[in-house]
């Protein structure tokens, strides 16, 4: 099982609420727990005093997902936040009464987690990182970068859920901006070799995914090594070596997702609570990456850039 950290405070007083916390990665990255429980104590909730924690990591394991849900419903949680497609739909099939906070989820309709964005319906609410702007933006980038552009490779993981949402609204980005689209399905990380072996167009975009994050550093490798330019919508990724990452900046997706924690403490129930969009996005550039692949980013994208990477 999971990296577990020992929860803080633990009490038999009734008053305190407990939050169950399921992360498909590993408790070294801290930075969206720091950002949530930040934004909870501006909210009013002391951990240790009104609030305690169970922080369940499937260490980057998907198939851990479900026995870390186990432990947390043993526990007794009021709330589960947990982030992505694979670890929410994990979740829900764990429970039907148990609230569940999205921290960022892609087509939570399309995927069977809620009825509509604007009313739930069920146990599930909170960030969706859905939108036709998003791959707008994206592609509009990738030309701006290369104005010769004329195909781009949507590399997807075969079984993620949220495929469909985001492979239709590229394909209509793409015709929008005249570039062909090409999609490539990997099977799992033994494919991954293959899989860039046979692309012949002039850049990609990876659809996120638990198995492209686990293999993030080995991605951005093969994109180097076959001078791919290569983006997606998560800025871990630049930081492993992606070219560019055009997404939801994490810091303002846990400040939302902990003010959902926050009214469902207080009574709100999920189905009632609308899902709700980033309102901010990010752009972070890799220069490493572009002197790698023997480019230069226009200053027009730099001037739009929240962080360069040297």
């Amino acid at each position: 099982m999971g990296a577990l950290a020992a929860s803080s405070g633990t009490s038999a007083d009734e008053r305190l609420r407990r939050v169950g916390w399921l992360d498909l990665g590993t408790a070294a990255n801290t930075r969206p727990r720091e950002v949530f429980l930040s934004r909870l104590r501006e909210l009013g909730w002391v951990e240790g005093k009104n609030i305690v924690f169970d922080w369940l990591y499937a260490d980057e394991k998907a198939e851990r997902l479900s026995p870390l849900v186990a432990e947390l419903l043993r526990r007794k949680v009021d709330v589960i936040v947990t982030t992505g497609t694979t670890a929410i739909r994990a979740a829900k099939n764990a429970t039907t009464t148990v609230p569940i906070v999205m921290a960022g989820g892609g087509d939570p309709v399309g995927a069977g987690l809620v009825h509509s964005l604007a009313r739930p319906g069920g146990n599930v609410t909170g960030v969706s990182l859905l939108g036709q702007e998003l791959m707008e933006k994206n592609l509009a980038l990738m030309k701006q970068l290369l104005p010769a552009l004329s195909t781009v490779t949507l590399i997807r993981a075969a079984a993620n859920p949220a495929n469909r949402f985001f492979a239709q609204n590229m394909d209509n980005a793409a015709r929008q901006l005249g570039v062909r689209l090409v999609v490539l399905d990997v099977r799992g990380p033994d494919d991954l070799e293959a899989a860039f072996g046979r692309i012949t167009t002039d850049a990609a975009f990876m659809l996120l995914d638990p198995m492209f994050f686990v293999n993030r550093r080995r991605i951005a490798e093969l994109g180097i090594r076959r001078r791919l330019p290569l983006m997606t919508a998560e800025r871990t990724f630049a930081e492993a070596g992606f070219l560019m990452t055009y997404g939801a900046g994490f810091a303002e997706v846990f400040r939302v997702t902990a003010a959902f924690v926050d009214k469902i403490l207080r009574g709100a129930k999920p189905a009632d609570l609308p899902v709700e969009q980033p309102s901010q996005l990010e752009l972070i550039v890799n220069l490493a990456t572009a002197k790698a692949l023997g480019l230069s980013i226009p200053q027009a994208i730099l001037l739009q850039a929240g962080q360069v990477i040297e």
